[in-house]
């Protein structure tokens, strides 16, 4: 029985060593070769995201200023208005006659006050002799009161012209009018409450955007400690509905002066200019505000790891050659890339390929590299290669 175990056991060893690979190393018999980074301490922006709404520049609602019947409307929906550009007629025919009768007034008084002048200077004259002071006190008032009934008078004159004016009802502002709310022959009545049309004006455009008030406390509070370096203009990248990015860059038009006591928020408005009206009054739309710009290292995302706990960690290279883990804290994102203030240090080299089997204390062979805007690893000895002129005046197929 024992020398068939003994047999049996030389046959194990005899096919173990015939299946055996000849080029199997043990395990940790080399370095590890790794795509590394150096990290770079440096200015990066900090971008706020947030949601907003589209508002109108301006934006009307047309009411008649005088009662009568609309006539003619005088406006194509969706065009392009200017200020004094006629919308609406309303029947003037009523106008005209009271104009008419104001004039008429007009002229009867100024007859009245030249027949009162007349009074006036011959009781002047004559005070004394055949006048008495009373009587001369009379005229001087007559003369007065004919004076102001001619006032009064081209004053309605003034009123009734105005009056016949508003028969023409025009746009008060730039912009576009929706379709009209009323049709030929309908009835108007001054200051109603039901609107004739709506004009809007698109260009340039609001769009206010809401912050958490206690975000902005954080930005205060990292200008006031000097963490964070403030942007001279605050600007603002516009996404669409879409997910589109909007051609140009708002400014800020007010920092928003109340909290609101159910959101907790702040409303930050903007201002985008609009040519091509692609932003339309109401729509949801969402923005990125560069805020200002903090000293820290920026650490690509396929680099770093996020544990249960939430902390961020990368490997990097030790001064012994081995991959070391390192903790981070980490300030939000950019672009593709951590925003890193504390966890590293200025020179480090961090592993950013080869990572899939890395673990902590494996010997490592890091290797220059960078990553492209596709977010690719791609050596920098071969990058810079490919880039280098041909020396031998040959161009290179």
């Amino acid at each position: 029985m024992t020398s068939r175990i003994r047999l049996f056991t030389s046959v194990f060893c005899v096919v173990a060593t015939m299946y055996t690979p000849s080029n199997a190393q043990p395990m940790g018999s080399g370095p590890v070769e790794v795509g590394v980074i150096e990290a770079t301490l440096q200015a990066v922006p900090q971008v706020a995201t947030l949601p907003g709404r589209a508002v109108a520049f301006q934006e009307v609602e047309v009411r008649p200023r005088v009662s009568g019947v609309i006539e003619e409307i005088l406006y194509t929906p969706g065009q392009q208005l200017e200020v004094g550009d006629p919308l609406f007629q309303i029947d003037k025919s009523a106008y005209l006659a009271q104009e008419a009768s104001a004039l008429a007034d007009v002229a009867i008084a100024q007859a009245n006050l030249q027949v009162a002048q007349s009074a006036a200077d011959r009781a002047e004259q004559l005070a004394g002799r055949g006048y008495t002071e009373a009587e001369v006190e009379t005229a001087r008032a007559s003369l007065l009161e004919a004076q102001a009934t001619l006032d009064a008078n081209e004053a309605a004159v003034e009123y009734a012209q105005v009056e016949l004016s508003w028969t023409t009802i025009t746009s008060p502002i730039i912009g576009r009018a929706d379709v009209s709310d009323v049709s030929v022959g309908d009835l108007v009545t001054s200051g109603q409450s039901d609107e004739l049309t709506t004009i809007v004006r698109a260009d340039p455009i609001y769009v206010d955007m809401v912050e958490a008030s206690s975000r902005i406390l954080s930005v205060r509070r990292g200008i006031d400690d000097g963490s964070l370096q403030q942007a001279d203009n605050m600007q603002a990248t516009l996404f669409l509905e879409n997910g589109d990015v909007f051609r140009g860059v708002g400014q800020m038009v007010t920092p928003g002066n109340s909290v609101s006591t159910t959101t907790g928020s702040v409303t930050v408005r903007f201002q985008f200019e609009n040519e091509h009206h692609v932003v339309i009054p109401g729509s949801f739309v969402r923005g990125e505000i560069t805020v200002g710009s903090v000293q820290a290292f920026l650490v690509p995302q396929r680099a770093a790891t996020r544990g249960n706990s939430g902390d961020l960690t990368v490997f990097i290279v030790g001064e012994d050659g081995t991959a070391e883990q390192v903790t981070l804290s980490d300030d939000g994102s950019y672009q593709n890339s951590w925003i890193v203030r504390e966890g590293l240090s200025e020179g480090d080299r961090i592993i950013v390929d080869g990572l899939s089997s890395l673990q902590a204390g494996q010997d490592v062979l890091p290797v220059a590299a960078m990553i492209d805007e596709d977010g690719l690893v791609r050596d920098l000895a071969d990058t810079d290669a490919a880039a280098a002129p041909s020396t031998d005046g040959e161009e290179t197929e």
